[in-house]
């Protein structure tokens, strides 16, 4: 991606998001199991935890008498995955037992590779649904869960900034470019990189460079809204991602943060620090984008014309030119 240095990022190599949920070869035998016990279960202490999929590594708490998994918005256990049906299976607990019920899914319920309309679930059981998401049931005491959602965090966000991590960022990216280009809704990119960064560094020294992109950082987190992600991208590169925003809400948003930025005091060892940014901008839908990677390139041309036009501005890529 563009930046002072020259230096080129690699970027997003993420396809759009697949529609096929089960595979020709996938067995698709309906069976409904009840596998044997050997102990009653604590229903306080049982999760889902994702092993594979947009959302790997969160876990879900199973602590309501009937848990719906699917994307709708009223689903309690949400799932970002195209292959999933709006109300996809449930999970019922019933006396000390916990059921896997499908809801009539599309694709179908998966437990351990067997389709299945029904199951009891054992400690260690796997669910597959939709086209990439897999599912652990298992069981964990206060202290694993901490330790699991502390481990999930650190997996998403930037050691640093605190905000989402470029691997992260790009999952997500995937989800939106798929979700626009399926219902030709408008979706922003902000490509934001740090002006002069280098000489930052140089003339004060890295711990003035970290100090610098950790204010930068909240900055941008304060101005953007709730649902907007902000994800460094690496170096002194930042994303903004803003679904359902066109180009005018956009533009406002890029010269928001670029005046917000620039009127900040960075004051870091006694010394004053001026800081500007430069904004590319890219929109969707646009016809000519066919993958994500498509998106950023065009955000990271028009990143480079700001800067070629002498940084501290707002540039908006052109529809139909994806870099």
């Amino acid at each position: 991606m563009s930046s002072d240095d020259g230096d080129a990022v690699e970027g997003v190599d993420a396809g759009p998001l697949g529609e096929s949920g089960v595979s020709d070869d996938t067995d698709t035998s309906v069976s409904t199991i009840t596998p044997h016990r050997t102990a009653a279960v604590e229903r306080d202490r049982a999760y889902l935890v994702v092993l594979a999929g947009v959302s790997r590594g969160e876990m879900f708490k199973l602590d309501v008498p009937r848990s719906v998994i699917g994307r709708s918005p009223n689903a309690q256990i949400r799932l970002s995955d195209d292959g999933v049906s709006r109300e996809h299976a449930a999970i019922a607990l019933v006396g000390d037992k916990v059921i896997l019920d499908d809801m009539g899914s599309t694709n179908g319920t998966f437990c351990n590779g067997v389709r299945v309309t029904s199951r009891e679930l054992t400690d260690g059981d796997k669910i597959m649904i939709g086209s990439t998401t897999i599912l652990k049931f298992t069981y964990h005491d206060q202290l694993d869960e901490a330790f699991q959602q502390q481990m999930y965090e650190s997996a998403l966000r930037d050691g640093l900034t605190k905000v989402f991590n470029r691997k992260h960022f790009n999952d997500l990216l995937a989800k939106e470019f798929a979700y626009s280009s399926r219902h030709a809704a408008p979706l922003a990119l902000l490509f934001v990189d740090l002006d002069f960064f280098k000489k930052v560094n140089d003339a004060h020294g890295h711990p003035a460079g970290d100090f610098i992109l950790s204010e930068v950082s909240g900055v941008l987190a304060g101005a953007i809204r709730s649902e907007d992600v902000l994800a460094r991208f690496g170096g002194e590169e930042f994303c903004v991602l803003c679904r359902g925003t066109e180009r005018s809400g956009a533009v406002d948003l890029g010269e928001r943060l670029r005046k917000e930025i620039a009127d900040r005091r960075y004051i870091y060892g006694g010394k004053i620090i001026p800081v500007t940014i430069s904004v590319g901008i890219a929109l969707m839908p646009d016809p000519s984008m066919t993958q994500p990677a498509g998106l950023l390139a065009a955000a990271d041309k028009a990143l480079y014309e700001a800067k070629r036009a002498g940084r501290n501005r707002v540039v908006v890529a052109v529809a139909g030119n994806p870099g």
